[in-house]
């Protein structure tokens, strides 16, 4: 057909697993950082969704976020990266393995209603009422448990899926209430909403099929991603202490395991080296000086394998 773009270039991807990650959206930049920050070289050209990985056998596959965990529980995919909510919603939880929380695209899918609305104070109240939503599925179960109803199809309240600017639906009278995503909350609140329900807590997660073709590839990818993430939560600290005071100071900052313990020249002190959760790194290295904990250095870790 004239002016329509056949790609005939396609890659031979049969001797590759298959990766997929999310070709636009809220996810696509932080998926991208993290597949730098693991060690996976790739140069994906203008419109392609395949890119061949250099340095190993992967293929890169970007797939619509909604998408990725049905390609995987399906087996079409062997690992992907996708939202905990989108797994819940397609349904998939069963046939997929969750290999890591990522701690990235976190958010709540929540039960929202016009603030203004005293009547809509909380889930409860908008039973039997309608509500718009991307996520029909989970929606549908969370009113199902409000209505002490086992079969999520045969709830009374009107559920209608919208797939964008869910928000609007009860400014526009299509709605009286929304599921949808928060993250900041600021699109919630412009919109004159409220939550009054949580239904799920959601971030990324790195996830395969229940048959990996290459099963020790994807456990390589999945430590490499472990030291990642345990780099970006812990920082070194080394410090000089009496042994008289260490078994305080090892309360104080026991580490993921122990501390590393090693005898100094001068008699009675040691050195210490601790890992420390960085959100709580300035009180424990204030308790750490307390105790007699002396030249005490953080250091920023960079990678790890845990």
């Amino acid at each position: 057909m004239a002016g329509t773009y056949i790609n005939t270039s396609l890659p031979d991807v049969s001797d590759r697993m298959l990766f997929a990650v999310p070709k636009k959206g809220r996810l696509y930049d932080q998926c991208l950082s993290l597949l730098s920050n693991i060690g996976i070289e790739f140069n994906r050209k203008p419109r392609h969704d395949i890119a061949l990985v250099s340095n190993m056998p992967i293929a890169l596959v970007f797939l619509p976020a909604a998408d990725i965990a049905t390609y995987v529980a399906k087996g079409n995919i062997d690992i992907g990266i996708t939202g905990l909510d989108i797994i819940r919603e397609s349904q998939t939880e069963n046939d997929v393995v969750e290999l890591v929380r990522l701690g990235f695209g976190k958010c709540k899918l929540q039960v929202q209603a016009p603030a203004a609305d005293q009547r809509l104070a909380t889930a409860e109240d908008l039973v039997g009422k309608r509500i718009v939503t991307s996520f029909i599925n989970l929606t549908r179960q969370r009113f199902a448990e409000l209505e002490g109803v086992d079969d999520p199809t045969k709830i009374k309240t009107q559920v209608r899926f919208v797939s964008g600017s869910v928000e609007a639906a009860c400014g526009l009278g299509l709605a009286d209430g929304i599921v949808d995503l928060v993250e900041s909350g600021d699109t919630m609140r412009a919109a004159g909403l409220h939550a009054v329900d949580t239904i799920l807590d959601t971030e990324s997660v790195l996830i395969s099929n229940n048959h990996l073709r290459f099963p020790k590839l994807a456990e390589t990818i999945r430590q490499r991603v472990e030291g990642i993430l345990a780099a970006r939560k812990y920082v070194l600290c080394q410090y000089n202490i009496e042994r008289e005071h260490l078994e305080k100071a090892v309360k104080v900052a026991s580490g993921r395991k122990a501390p590393t313990v090693t005898q100094l020249d001068q008699d009675g002190w040691v050195a210490v080296s601790v890992m420390i959760e960085r959100k709580t790194l300035a009180s424990k290295m204030d308790e750490l000086k307390e105790i007699g904990a002396t030249d005490i250095l953080v250091l920023q870790i960079s990678n790890t394998r845990v």
